[in-house]
């Protein structure tokens, strides 16, 4: 859907300037579109320097948008050829920085509260599509207050991801009695244990999750712990199973991921943490010496986690949506995606099926020239790649230049991950069906694109024999979830 000829004078705004915001801008820079990039942290790549002590399992050559990479050479920067996959830092200073600087265009410090159409609100329709979009930004001033303007734009690539809205404790979606009491003592998905040794050595830690942040987060306090006596871990899933999160060890293609899984599972069978499977919290409480409980059930029986200096919940992330309250949304409603890419990336089917191809016309919304890509576009769906994002925002940038022939022909082949992985018809094709368990699974029509003959199976490698080298697109960042059933944070989740 292309915005009408009326607004072609205004710039494209991109809101976020992480790696997919930043490849949408060298794709701007690269059809001669003007754009600007709006960044709400003080530096690009905020989110990112979130989790930046933590390394990804993403090889460089994945993670950087060829466009990018053909924009930045022209400067002299070249593509780091270690084969070690980049830190969150590391990828900031060698890549998003650069980046930054050879588009230009971008505003850090630049907040946006908003989104909405000039001189309309939501409900009107007549003439809508002739209107500009607004964005409105609040900055700091120059007495160190805020100030808010507003920015009109020719369209919206909403690419600000979902790190800032991590999800609660509470199995049911919302945080539980006491939790927000209780803030002090939450430490986030991802803590950099080592930076803030004070707050984790000699104490108790309860990590809530079975995802990759999960399990990142309970190694750095098991090392802590082998340094400082007292240092306690407790561990609590959702699941009855903890295996799911090992993977497949030596059989993983990706070195980094596959030893994490086997020192993590190392670490469980050493007896290194308390395991408590089957949680579900209901309240935190206070629990004296300035501690608090967790209080749930474990398998339908009462289950109390009490003397805890700090909570990690590591159970996922969701979309903010309040900024575009103003502007028409076709959302799935389970998955807060939009509605002809949920079902694409839904992990009721996908986690153990395929990620088809996807380009403009599975992101663009009602609202002609808002585009919703990234990890945002993906809503609540745990799994999002990297690459997947570099080529969605190819697709619509050049939806946006009038190049359609460029933006349908979405290019985006994943090798086959084996298990867990569909065939052309969208059955699954794993060993022992789906994560390993009897028969197969059907994939609804509409969430699923058949392959041409010969084209192997795209989807997400699990690290078990047979898995495909997919897993390589996924960044960190995504690595999180809850583990209530196959894809939600658990199996087949990378």
């Amino acid at each position: 859907m292309t915005p009408p000829a009326a607004t072609d004078e205004l710039p494209v705004a991109v809101i976020g300037a992480g790696p997919v915001g930043l490849a949408a801008a060298a794709h701007l820079r690269d059809r001669g579109l003007p754009f600007v990039v709006l960044e709400a942290g003080p530096a690009v790549g905020a989110s990112v320097r979130g989790w930046g002590h933590v390394r990804t399992f993403t090889p460089w050559q994945y993670l950087v948008d060829p466009t990018a990479e053909r924009l930045l050479a022209a400067t002299g920067w070249q593509r780091p050829t270690t084969p070690v996959p980049p830190t969150g830092a590391e990828l900031v200073e060698h890549y998003l920085e650069p980046l930054a600087h050879a588009v230009g265009g971008v505003r850090l410090g630049a907040r946006v509260t908003a989104v909405t159409r000039d001189g309309y609100d939501k409900a009107r329709t007549v003439g809508r599509a002739e209107r500009p979009l607004v964005l409105r930004v609040t900055e700091r001033g120059t007495g160190g207050g805020e100030r808010t303007t507003e920015l009109r734009a020719r369209a919206v690539v909403d690419a600000s991801g979902t790190w800032t809205r991590p999800n609660p404790l509470g199995a049911s979606g919302l945080p539980v009695p006491g939790e927000r009491e209780a803030a002090a003592h939450m430490v986030g998905a991802l803590p950099d244990v080592a930076a803030q040794r004070e707050r984790f050595a000699g104490r108790r830690t309860l990590v809530v999750g079975a995802g990759h942040s999960a399990a990142n987060t309970l190694l750095a306090l098991a090392e802590l712990a082998g340094s400082a006596p007292g240092t306690e871990l407790v561990w609590a899933i959702r699941g009855s199973d903890p295996s799911r999160v090992y993977g497949g060890g030596d059989a993983d293609e990706l070195a980094a991921r596959g030893a994490l899984g086997t020192r993590l599972r190392a670490l469980v069978e050493s007896g290194g943490l308390r395991l408590v499977t089957g949680f579900a919290a209901t309240e935190v409480e206070p629990d004296g010496d300035g501690t608090v409980a967790v209080v749930g059930t474990a398998h339908g029986r009462p289950e109390r986690l009490g003397g805890l200096h700090a909570i990690a919940v590591a159970t996922g992330f969701r979309p903010d949506l309040d900024v575009l309250s103003e502007v028409r949304l076709d959302l799935d409603p389970g998955l807060e995606a939009p509605r002809r890419l949920a079902p694409l990336v839904d992990p009721a089917f996908h986690s153990c099926g395929t990620v088809p191809p996807h380009g403009h016309r599975d992101l663009e919304q009602p609202e002609p020239g808002l585009y919703v890509v990234g990890m945002k576009s993906y809503g609540r769906a745990p799994t999002f790649l990297v690459t997947t994002g570099n080529e969605q925002v190819r697709s619509v940038v050049a939806a946006l230049a009038g190049d359609l022939a460029a933006a349908d022909d979405v290019q985006l082949v994943l090798p086959e991950s084996g298990v867990c992985s569909t065939d052309a018809q969208g059955r699954d094709a794993g060993a022992g069906g789906c994560c390993g368990a009897p028969g197969a699974v059907e994939v609804p029509a509409e969430a699923h694109r058949p392959r041409p003959d010969g084209v192997p199976a795209q989807g997400f490698a699990t690290g078990v024999a047979g898995g495909g080298a997919v897993g390589a697109l996924t960044l960190v960042a995504a690595r999180s979830g809850t583990d209530g059933g196959c894809g939600t944070g658990g199996c087949c989740t990378s």
